[in-house]
């Protein structure tokens, strides 16, 4: 039997960023399904930090965490972020959505300014003539260094005293008076406290363990694929571009191109391979949109973005089963928002306020409530 204060169920970027905070004073231990952590949604992430992506309240995190990645603490070795760039592109009859977006970020995001189709293609010399005929670009979005940021708040659990237990999925969980008894596929058992569930697509499976009310994530296939740079063009400085339709984006990866047709197809949890389909279908769309002439491609995969129906993560405790927490719905920000959030998340752990700094940006905890209005209608969508 182990025996801690919390049990954090998933080792992705959500589980051990929430674990590493809460581990400062507390015992610490953490479940992963996998037999190694980030297999899953984590683990194949494209790794940017982009400010301007995401709703108000992605917005806010992600804003809010920039400092911490710009100057982290001693588990992780800088630099974490690298120039990229974010070019939204608008064709001809889409300047409105172009100039809505702009109003919508720029005042958490002062540096996006609207670009002219002309400037697009200066920007980014891979963009067909013709194609764009506004956009806006970010010239701080960055790359991140997905294994840095992760393996960093590993280390920083283990400093704090927390251990990591792999193979280990949880199957059941019972809470006798103020204590859960917990055991995982190895027939291991746990005693805690607490449990917070920060089990990405499988965040329902395991309120479904500890019953408690499930809040309707979505796992979402998103695919992304290689492609060749062609003759002429190097990927070298060109940012990440996408329609502002979000139905397609490339971006550089080393000396070729990373494309996606930003799908989001609803799945159950699982290991998501690639569409076929939909990468011939962004194919089609970027080689309209760029000179690429992409004819073929490289090393398809997919992963699984998680979100709740109003695409805001999930994070306080569950109004109907004691001691569960809820660390649920990053979606695919999880790693750009992980600093933030992981804060956040301690502090309504603890029944403290929102951090000062977020609150300024437009967060509050009601905002991330397992019981916002509209939950409970939202879970049952």
């Amino acid at each position: 039997m182990r025996r801690y204060d919390v049990l954090v169920v998933g080792g992705g970027i959500s589980g051990v960023s929430v674990a590493y905070e809460v581990a400062e004073n507390r015992s610490v231990g953490l479940l992963d399904m996998e037999s190694v952590l980030a297999y899953h949604t984590s683990g194949r992430s494209l790794a940017t930090f982009l400010e301007s992506y995401g709703g108000p309240v992605i917005r806010a995190l992600t804003t809010g965490s920039r400092a911490a990645f710009e100057n982290p603490p001693d588990i992780m070795m800088p630099p974490l972020l690298s120039p990229l760039g974010l070019l939204w592109l608008g064709p001809e009859g889409q300047s409105d959505q172009i100039h809505g977006l702009y109003d919508a970020v720029r005042d958490l995001v002062p540096d996006v300014r609207i670009v002219s189709g002309a400037e697009a293609g200066q920007i980014n010399p891979a963009l067909a003539k013709g194609y764009t005929e506004i956009g806006m670009f970010e010239p701080g979005a960055t790359e991140i260094d997905v294994n840095a940021i992760h393996q960093g708040y590993v280390k920083g659990l283990r400093r704090r005293g927390g251990e990591i237990h792999v193979s280990a999925r949880l199957v059941s969980a019972e809470r006798k008076g103020s204590i859960w008894n917990a055991k995982d596929a190895a027939g291991n058992e746990y005693e805690a406290e607490t449990i917070i569930n920060a089990a990405g697509s499988w965040v329902d499976e395991v309120a479904g363990v500890c019953r408690a009310k499930p809040v309707g994530i979505r796992p979402l296939r998103r695919t992304v694929f290689l492609v060749a740079s062609p003759e002429g063009v190097s990927p070298r400085g060109i940012p990440l571009t996408g329609n502002i339709d979000n139905t397609w984006y490339f971006m550089p990866q080393g000396d070729v191109f990373a494309c996606s047709p930003a799908d989001e197809t609803l799945m159950e949890p699982c290991d998501a391979k690639p569409d076929p389909l939909e990468i011939a279908r962004a194919l089609e769309l970027i080689n309209e949109a760029t000179i690429l002439n992409a004819k073929s491609i490289k090393r398809p995969w997919a992963g699984l973005r998680n979100f709740v129906p109003d695409r805001v993560p999930v994070v306080g405790y569950d109004e109907t089963a004691e001691g569960f927490f809820w660390y649920a719905g990053q979606g695919g920000y999880g790693m750009q928002i992980a600093p933030a959030l992981s804060k956040t998340g301690a502090a309504l752990f603890d029944d403290r306020e929102v951090p000062g700094d977020l609150t300024a940006r437009g967060l509050r905890a009601e905002d991330l409530s397992p019981s916002r209005p509209g939950m409970t209608e939202l879970a049952v969508h």
